[in-house]
């Protein structure tokens, strides 16, 4: 995989370019505005010299990172990838839209792949012009933090197309853990119907946002609470997992609670817009419930 595009410059998009380029790839990085994939480099040049001042790369190592990056707004700059990874929003009708005109840029030989966290493989694959060269790539987030990516097949993804997924993953020093294709996966399927009770735990009055995070932090060691973990992932985020799950595999116990609904009509989706189940505009971040 000499060269790598990565459609979607956000938390997810410019977390997998920053881990490819430090792999030795060159990476185009694309959005739909050429200022926000500029600003991506941005903060993946600002997390790379915190991973030089922890001594977890070098300069040097970073610089020819920086280097191998192109920030554009423009899919036809990938007409020369080897693999193309879609990291754009968990919204399906989003996601083929994007396969659809990569798929005419793209050449016959290249690999696609999704970052979805919870869609069907089978079936965005099925909404390309090469489902036999289509994977599922599930990278954590923050992606240059943590080790995991789940690899999951769809029911046309050729034996090839699995080995070359595998070692690539593996060439970034990532762990790969194997996702049968059902909704949401291995990750998703077991954390965020555990959000989501923590948000109906909320919604009846059972505890307060601070007590609900403290009880799980120290009473099951948990490194950040579930709702604080929700802001951060993004509720928009999360109650699109949860319609996937409720919608896929049709059992009431996956309904998104209505308090998550309430709260993403409302545009109060975490971290990324200063509020959510915690208000972010101080230094210190203050339940908002």
């Amino acid at each position: 995989m000499r060269k790598v595009g990565v459609i979607g410059a956000g938390q997810m998009g410019n977390g997998i370019a920053h881990v490819i380029a430090l792999g030795g790839h060159d990476v185009i990085l694309a959005d739909i505005s050429k200022e926000r994939a500029v600003e991506a480099l941005g903060i993946i040049h600002h997390n790379m010299e915190r991973q030089v001042n922890r001594g977890l790369t070098t300069q040097s190592a970073m610089d020819e990172a920086i280097g191998r990056i192109i920030a554009t707004d423009k899919l036809s700059d990938m007409r020369d990838a080897d693999l193309a990874i879609e990291a754009a929003t968990e919204k399906e009708n989003v996601k083929v839209a994007i396969f659809k005109e990569l798929c005419e840029t793209l050449k016959p030989e290249a690999l696609l792949a999704t970052n979805t966290s919870s869609i069907s493989i089978t079936r965005l694959a099925a909404s390309t012009d090469r489902p036999e060269k289509f994977i599922g790539m599930h990278f954590m987030n923050p992606v240059p933090v943590m080790k995991l990516v789940e690899v999951i097949r769809g029911i046309a993804t050729s034996e090839e197309t699995y080995k070359t997924a595998r070692e690539f993953v593996s060439d970034l020093g990532k762990e790969v853990a194997i996702a049968e294709d059902f909704p949401a996966f291995i990750v998703n399927r077991i954390l965020l119907p555990m959000i989501n009770e923590a948000i109906y735990t909320l919604y009846e009055g059972v505890g307060s946002v601070e007590a609900i995070d403290k009880a799980m932090r120290l009473g099951a060691n948990h490194p950040m609470g579930p709702l604080q973990l929700a802001d951060f992932i993004g509720l928009d985020t999360c109650l699109s997992i949860m319609q996937v799950l409720y919608e896929g595999l049709a059992d009431t116990k996956y309904r998104p609670c209505p308090l998550l609904v309430k709260y993403v009509e409302a545009g109060w989706v975490g971290r990324k817009v200063g509020r959510g189940f915690y208000d972010y505009s101080g230094d210190v971040p203050i339940p908002t419930r």
